[in-house]
């Protein structure tokens, strides 16, 4: 299992996403998503992979994970591994363009 750090721009998205009443499947894909992601960063079901164009504070490697699929503006977490062991930094949670 990975302790899930949320960044404080990623927490605040999420914050809006889960007082909006309109985006709460959306809420309830993201959250279900980082339960996941805490579990296995590699859950078939997120579809991670490396996002090259962007790096963590210290050059990690960030990876985006998939809330949701084949939906309009899905949304996507942006993730690095860090900065301790066995930790998860969340970087971004925002719909995909």
């Amino acid at each position: 299992m990975f302790e899930i750090l949320i960044t404080d721009n990623a927490r605040e998205h999420l914050s809006i996403v889960k007082i909006d009443k309109g985006l709460m499947k959306r809420y309830k894909a993201v959250t279900k998503a980082i339960r996941l992601l805490s579990e296995n960063p590699r859950h078939p079901g997120l579809s991670t992979h490396e996002f090259t164009t962007l790096k963590g504070p210290k050059g990690e490697k960030v990876f985006e994970a998939y809330a949701e699929q084949k939906t309009p503006a899905a949304y996507r977490i942006f993730w690095y591994y860090g900065p301790g062991e066995n930790q998860i930094t969340v970087i971004a949670i925002t719909p995909h363009p």
